[in-house]
């Protein structure tokens, strides 16, 4: 019986934990998408800087 017991807190301090790191992608993503819409012009929705570097593309490894 205490083996379920701590199962089921264990398990609701996960739940809780998981809900705190959800609700804090979630600020991320709006602070994000609100510095996202201050930056953009008038006119375009959504647009990202870009920088000049270039890509670099992954080639698998040899043998």
């Amino acid at each position: 019986m205490y083996e379920f017991e701590a199962h089921r807190l264990r398990h609701a301090e996960l739940r809780r934990a998981a809900a705190l790191e959800r609700l804090a992608r979630e600020a991320v993503g709006a602070r994000r998408a609100a510095r996202r819409e201050e930056s953009a012009p008038s006119g375009a929705t959504g647009a990202e800087p870009h920088t000049d570097r270039p890509r670099r593309h992954r080639l698998p490894r040899t043998a």
